[in-house]
């Protein structure tokens, strides 16, 4: 019976918190750009390692921008690489003299290389709007026009926007790819609601100015990961109205899935791990209902086995979230992928153990990116 009841608590809450977000999505209107002559200069950081297969999709997406070449800078931060990344990059470089381009070394100064990196950078960037990608990422033809047309429109120092997986058809990639829909459907339902919380640093834009203003990344630079979430939470409790949502697939960033079980668990842990640095309280609540959910549908799977729970009742709660669920990760397909799905069964039982598995994980386990050790 108390079971029961901590089921039907739980869910209702959970519930309410995920149509507040489907909610949110559509409060957040989708950006028309109009005919205006790009003027915004950008400083475009990546930082990299060992990318060598990657580095040429990047920089070949960035040679077919639609955009002003005397407006556009692109630092590349080489963080160690012990491949063929850097002859890469060089043989784009000397194909495409007409792009301001740089080449830095990262230097060790925290815990978290991709903060070191941008951190190395913004001191030569020439230009004041800044934005981050990874290596792994393609840009769009008018991305940066996209984005110079929402800056000539708003007054605005902070951009967050989306970023989607290029699959294979298979059902590994397409799992990756309906948590990357919950996770964009998650940020973008959060700045409806006024409560933006998530941000990925493979598009993220934000002046020079506003970063030094928020002190950059001092007071998480312990933590491995969230050069882009940390920030984000410093801007909106700092000045909200100039933080906004760019809802344009134009200005949409491509990334890959990751093709083994290991290393797309340790992406998610990488990323889990950063919550407990979160500051917003709405964050942190969130995070704890979500992880809830899915443990006591764990629970009650095993009270079911164990005849301590009627089976009817715990496929009522799964059925509520599993609708729940489709609701979100159905808008954001649906805007994104321009088709709609079904949310797959497979994926929905097989979820709850993963979400829990990485978040005691990133709680108590160290974890591996790019060959190094992270600790919690």
């Amino acid at each position: 019976m108390e079971l029961t009841i901590i089921l039907i608590i739980i869910l209702a809450i959970y519930s309410l918190l995920i149509l507040q977000l489907v909610f949110g999505f559509d409060k957040v209107k989708t950006f028309t750009v109009d005919e205006k002559t790009p003027k915004t200069a950008f400083t475009i950081i990546v930082p990299f390692r060992n990318e060598e297969k990657n580095l040429p999709r990047l920089l070949e997406s960035f040679s077919n921008l639609d955009y002003p070449h005397e407006l556009i800078e692109i630092i590349m931060v080489d963080d160690f690489s012990k491949d063929q990344s850097e002859r890469v990059y060089i043989n784009w470089r000397m194909q495409n003299n007409d792009i301001d381009t740089t080449l830095l070394e990262n230097l060790k100064l925290t815990d978290s290389p991709k903060k070191d990196a941008i951190s190395r950078a913004l001191p030569i960037a020439k230009n004041d709007w800044i934005i981050t990608t990874d290596a792994d990422c393609e840009v769009k033809k008018n991305w940066l026009k996209t984005i110079d047309n929402y800056i000539q429109n708003h007054n605005v120092e902070m951009i967050a926007s989306s970023v989607i997986y290029k699959t294979k058809n298979n059902w590994f990639h397409h799992f990756q790819q309906l948590d990357m829909m919950s996770l964009q459907g998650t940020t973008i339902g959060s700045f409806g609601i006024g409560k933006p919380f998530m941000c990925n640093g493979a598009n993220f834009i934000y002046t020079k100015k506003l970063f030094h203003e928020l002190d950059g990344f001092n007071g998480n630079d312990k933590i491995s990961s969230g050069d882009d979430v940390f920030l984000l939470q410093k801007a909106v409790a700092k000045c909200p109205e100039k933080v906004h949502y760019l809802k344009n697939n134009k200005a949409t960033v491509k990334t890959k899935p990751e093709n083994d079980l290991f290393t797309f668990f340790m992406q998610r842990v990488r990323w889990a791990a950063k919550t407990t640095g979160y500051k917003s309280t709405y964050a942190q609540f969130l995070a704890i209902v979500v992880f809830m959910m899915n443990l006591i549908l764990i629970i009650g799977l095993w009270f079911v086995v164990c005849r301590c729970l009627d089976y009817k009742i715990l496929l009522a709660v799964f059925l509520t979230k599993y609708l729940i669920d489709f609701f979100m990760i159905n808008k954001a397909n649906t805007f994104f992928m321009k088709n709609r799905i079904i949310l797959p069964l497979a994926s929905s039982f097989i979820y709850p153990f993963y979400a829990v598995a990485v978040g005691i994980y990133s709680l108590v386990g160290k974890f591996y990116w790019k060959g190094r050790v992270y600790r919690k």
